[in-house]
């Protein structure tokens, strides 16, 4: 009974926290809510994130996930990850600028993903479901706010919409928030290409460096054949000289 009480709880403060809202400028934080993991991503790049989603009813099951991409930061590239037993349907929409994608300008954008589950595969009480997307190139902005509606099987619509505020408490239904960070040097290839003057200059040193061992070994082996050479010549010459003075006969 204590998740249909927090649950219970999450549905009335949203109704409580909407009248403190309008009558006292505030709102309490709700216990559990759907998230986005990681919650930090690098501006310009590529991320993998999974929206957490927790089940907080003691006798209702999550059937349907919807998450809305921000209008302020359009990205244009964007894929799902199957979820076992969950279908997904993706909704875009026109931007005016284009999202520039390695050169290519996009002129429509995600807007909406929608994932609802099939018999069988609703989030059950006391469990939780991630569902995963790849997108990017993440906009140069300092957060990205995904709103997102949680349905129960019983009717119930969770509304994950609240955004974050400088400064102030969690809301009661915050939004799953992404921040986003400056590509820093660590990012960026410090190594010369091969075919820049640099690399180009690298690879003379290289080759004269090869060339001298090379000659270097060539006139070590040399000497050394010299040398096998000579001590042969002797050790023949002993043998000769020793056969000579063995068939000479006693006076």
């Amino acid at each position: 009974m204590l998740r249909h009480r927090r649950f219970a709880a999450t549905a009335a403060a949203l109704t409580l926290g909407a009248v403190a809202t309008a009558v006292f400028g505030f709102v309490a934080p709700a216990s559990a809510h759907v998230t986005v993991n990681p919650r930090e991503a690098t501006q310009g790049g590529y991320g993998r994130l999974a929206f957490r989603v927790p089940n907080e009813s003691d006798t209702a099951s999550t059937t349907k996930l919807e998450i809305f991409l921000p209008e302020n930061a359009p990205v244009g590239s964007v894929s799902t990850m199957p979820v076992p037993g969950w279908s997904v349907a993706v909704e875009k929409r026109q931007v005016d600028p284009p999202v520039q994608v390695h050169g290519s300008e996009i002129t429509e954008v995600v807007s909406k993903i929608t994932w609802t589950a099939g018999d069988g595969a609703a989030i059950a009480p006391g469990t939780f479901q991630e569902f995963p997307v790849s997108m990017g190139p993440l906009p140069e902005t300092d957060q990205m706010v995904f709103k997102a509606l949680q349905t129960y099987s019983d009717g119930a619509v969770v509304r994950w919409i609240d955004e974050p505020q400088p400064g102030g408490e969690e809301p009661v239904a915050p939004a799953p928030v992404l921040t986003l960070t400056a590509a820093s040097a660590a990012d960026t290839p410090t190594e010369a290409p091969a075919d820049s003057p640099a690399g180009a200059q690298s690879d003379d040193s290289d080759d004269e460096d090869g060339n001298g061992l090379a000659v270097g070994l060539g006139v070590a082996g040399l000497l050394a054949g010299l040398g096998g050479l000579v001590l042969g010549g002797l050790a023949f010459a002993r043998t000769r000289r020793s056969s000579g003075t063995a068939a000479t006969p006693a006076p």
